[in-house]
């Protein structure tokens, strides 16, 4: 999938404008506090990746249901269509239905998934150790126990689904689609009541992977684990990371209230309650991104430049 013919115009809704200084965040409450600590310095944590097209929409926060299987979200002129795919049970002898990947474990699971095939320089990805080293890590979570298998099965729907990305302007309309995940190989088990599928080792497609190697954005593993408990809090953390750095130093973006809610507001009928759920998320991902700068105003959120929470970058093994 050449993801990175769309990377140049993504977000060019944005525009640039001078004004005063942004206004503080509100302080954050004793137990945001007490959640979110801060971070010690960058070259001491763990980096981990995403693609930075991927940066700028959002699969589902919650269980869009089995009936559902397609996903859109859209940013500005880039849409972002996932289909949920099949797999197959060799138990059954044949094809199964797999849902759409949702939450935050399937975006964390990505960003490791980068990591790890940017590490070894190989976009085949054995699972065992490394995913269960990331779920101790990163996610505290018990690597035998319900949760590993929650993020297994999040990986097997993001391994079966279908990706397309569309951007229109003026003139045209642009798609493109294929798998981020080329191939999948899946532990069936014994038991018959365990539906869930296992993959032991996944491959990522060879435009993804290459397209990965030129535009993957840098993350503090550390902050992320931070904010593994909310999806929306993953996909604002990784949209700063990718947006302010690139902001030219001395100039402004501004963000209007709706292109926000486009983008983070799935599920939220009314604008006045995103916002307020917006804003109270945004002031964790603070924490753990201190030097983010922004502000506010009634029309929507002001963004300045700033460096970004990750400066260096792994290259794949044997890139120049």
């Amino acid at each position: 999938m050449t993801i990175e013919k769309l990377k140049g115009n993504a977000g060019s809704e944005w525009t640039h404008i001078g004004a005063a200084l942004p206004r503080s965040l509100q302080p954050l409450t004793r137990p945001q506090k007490g959640l979110l600590e801060k971070l010690t310095r960058d070259a001491d944590e763990g980096i981990i990746y995403q693609h930075s097209v991927l940066c700028h929409t959002c699969l589902p926060y919650r269980d869009p249901g089995a009936s559902m299987r397609r996903w859109q979200a859209q940013n500005g002129f880039l849409i972002l269509e996932v289909e949920a795919g099949r797999a197959f049970d060799a138990r059954l002898g044949t094809f199964i239905d797999v849902g759409l990947p949702f939450g935050p474990k399937p975006r964390l699971v990505l960003c490791h998934l980068n990591a790890e095939a940017l590490r070894t320089g190989s976009r085949t990805i054995a699972l065992e150790e490394s995913l269960t080293g990331f779920v101790r890590r990163t996610l505290g979570l018990d690597s035998q126990g319900r949760n590993i298998r929650i993020v297994r099965e999040q990986l097997t729907r993001l391994a079966a689904s279908d990706f397309r990305i569309g951007r229109s302007d003026a003139d045209h309309s642009i798609t493109v689609q294929g798998r981020i995940l080329n191939g999948l190989t899946l532990w069936t088990p014994q038991d018959q009541s365990q539906r869930l599928l296992w993959p032991t080792q996944v491959e990522f497609s060879q435009d993804y992977f290459e397209s990965l190697t030129q535009h993957a954005v840098p993350l503090n593993e550390t902050a992320v684990a931070r904010l593994s408990h909310s999806a929306m809090a993953l996909d604002i953390y990784v949209w700063l990371a990718q947006r302010l750095h690139r902001i030219a130093p001395g100039q402004r973006a501004r963000v209007s209230w709706i292109s926000l809610a486009q983008q983070f507001g799935s599920g939220y009928a009314e604008l006045r309650a995103f916002r307020r759920v917006f804003k109270r998320t945004l002031a964790q991902v603070k924490v753990v991104y201190p030097h983010a700068n922004f502000g506010f105003d009634d029309e929507g959120m002001r963004l300045n430049h700033s460096r970004p929470p990750i400066a260096r970058r792994l290259l794949p093994v044997g890139a120049a």
